[in-house]
């Protein structure tokens, strides 16, 4: 019997990616879209990278959106598979980075009966994705798709659900792809931009404070020309460290969790806060205090490509509403009359640069000395991913994110995420350095992936710290509850994260004191494919690493 061929429809679905620019999607197969994955295997433009489980799809899809800008695309089965999903979906929110979830669907005859593995995805999704929906008619699928690209990338990027009913998938259609979809363009309006000058030109002692929605390689050259030329002190936002070079002489350092109490200073004390791409939220902002939500003795500057974003939370004296790549540039080309030179931009460098030198901590393996030996050893544009947990403030404060992009970590705080994120990144950029770091909790929330690392031959260092517990949330009982008869469900049983790495084909190192890590480190950068070193820890040295409570997330 001769094969039959792919259904229309499923064919135009992918000839509608392909035409979009993607070139790589991200899955768990399920029956519920048989159709697709055979139109995928009759192409070679879009590479399919298939995974374990479908929250580590969601958070490859996710990096791979914050790395190219485009949307990262995932596919996923219904019920179990999307729910999985959903994960990546809240991060992707969060985050304000470009997805879209396609998820394969129950026959349209059977909806609304609870069929098997029935979820109304527009009501699932709905709170969490910027805009959900399901595909009823093929000839309607070029359209969709296009509106997913624009709604993923327009405004504040973040992602979108589609649904897609198996019958629908097998439906003759002559419906052609719609041309690729760009960002709309959203310049500043010059009025706006001479009255910020004037502010700028009027405070005594202003900070920036950058990175979020739409930031890319043109926002992080041009805004860093611009802060330089004024001397503007510079903080990036919680886990957006790459929107500036950290070799900028006016590179103040991170906000988020375990900032520097000098530049917290700063923030809450400054007259002017110039906020760009930054939504300004929790994280950011610690609880909305830094800097004041409200204050008579500051202004707030606030740009952002979303409307729905000013005003919102943070009462803005003036607000601008651009993509932020196109205000950088605005800015940095902007003659602003007389000169304006702040010595903030280079007291607050000097002041990060300390509190950002480790100090020998007394620890068998000190993870201070490590990150730096790190630093020292691994290239300048090395992509650092990591997940949620306190093991992720020793790189915050100490590694240098020079490159862009050179960050993945999700500003939501969701466990799990540096493994996929690490492996996307290693297929997207395989000519870099790509380092997963993670706790022992973290790590087993997505290491499965690991074995996708090894059959599509991605080359990653993954550095996994031991403290055989939910440090985080260890911290934060002691200090809500004092006493080692009050620890409850924090305490972890963990397996030889060595071994573990090398029964899925890795190589692998194990590491006690800092010495051993650096020969590890060494010894991991002169191989390829996956790497992994196991590095124990005294849970006593979280509290010491200076950023105590980074990526928290309250389980």
């Amino acid at each position: 019997m001769n094969a039959p061929d792919t259904p229309q429809a499923a064919r135009l679905l992918v000839d509608c990616l392909i035409e979009q620019g993607c070139d790589r999607i991200f899955t768990v197969p399920g029956e519920s879209f048989l159709q697709v994955l055979d139109a995928l295997g009759r192409q070679n433009t879009i590479d399919v990278v298939t995974c374990r489980q479908e929250g580590g799809v969601a958070f490859m899809a996710c990096a791979d959106g914050a790395m190219t800008g485009r949307p990262g695309v995932a596919f996923v089965t219904r019920g179990p598979g999307a729910t999985n999903a959903s994960i990546g979906v809240h991060v992707s929110m969060q985050d304000s980075q470009p997805l879209i979830l396609f998820v394969g669907d129950v026959d349209s005859e059977m909806r609304d009966r609870e069929g098997f593995q029935e979820v109304d995805f527009a009501a699932f999704f709905g709170p969490i994705a910027k805009w959900a929906a399901r595909i009823d008619s093929a000839d309607r699928i070029p359209e969709y798709v296009a509106r997913a690209y624009a709604t993923a990338i327009s405004g504040r990027p973040g992602p979108v659900v589609l649904a897609l009913p198996e019958d629908m998938l097998s439906r003759v259609t002559d419906a052609t792809p719609r041309p690729r979809v760009e960002r709309p363009a959203q310049a500043p309006c010059p009025d706006a931009m001479q009255a910020m000058m004037a502010l700028i030109a009027d405070a005594a002692s202003p900070v920036a404070i950058i990175g979020g929605a739409g930031w890319n390689a043109k926002a992080r050259e041009h805004f860093q020309l611009f802060a330089e030329r004024l001397g503007i002190p510079v903080a990036t936002a919680f886990r957006r460290q790459d929107a500036i070079s950290s070799s900028s002489k006016v590179y103040a350092g991170n906000l988020g969790y375990g900032p520097n109490p000098k530049l917290v200073e700063r923030v809450k004390q400054a007259d002017l806060v110039l906020a760009v791409g930054a939504r300004l939220g929790e994280a950011t902002t610690d609880g909305y205090t830094v800097p004041p939500l409200t204050t008579p003795d500051r202004k707030l500057v606030h740009v952002h490509p979303d409307a729905d974003e000013l005003n919102s939370v943070y009462p803005a004296d003036l607000a601008l509403c651009a993509c932020v790549d196109e205000f950088a540039e605005s800015a940095a080309l902007w003659d602003e009359g007389d000169a304006i030179d702040f010595d903030a931009g280079r007291q607050a460098n000097a002041e990060w640069r300390e509190w950002a030198t480790a100090q020998v901590n007394g620890h068998a393996l000190d993870m201070g000395q490590a990150v730096e030996f790190m630093r020292d050893t691994l290239p300048a544009d090395t992509i650092i991913c990591n997940g949620a947990g306190n093991f992720s403030g020793w790189w915050h404060r100490y590694w240098r994110y020079d490159g862009f992009p050179t960050q993945l970590a999700p500003t939501c705080g969701a466990m799990g995420y540096g493994v996929p994120a690490a492996v996307a990144a290693a297929l997207r950029f395989p000519q870099r350095t790509v380092v997963a770091v993670a706790g022992d909790g973290d790590f087993l929330m997505n290491g499965q992936e690991l074995a996708t690392a090894i059959q599509h031959g991605a080359n990653l260092i993954v550095i996994v710290i031991d403290n055989s517990a939910y440090g985080t949330i260890r911290m934060h009982q002691e200090r809500e509850f004092p006493g080692d008869d009050r620890i409850s469900a924090t305490r972890l049983a963990n397996p030889d994260f060595a071994a573990l790495a090398e029964a899925f084909g890795g190589w692998s190192a194990r590491a006690g004191t800092t010495d051993e890590f650096k020969k590890a480190l060494v010894d991991a950068q002169g191989r390829g494919g996956l790497r992994l070193i196991h590095c124990s820890i005294d849970i006593e040295q979280l509290a010491a690493s200076g950023a105590s409570v980074s990526g928290l997330r309250n389980r």
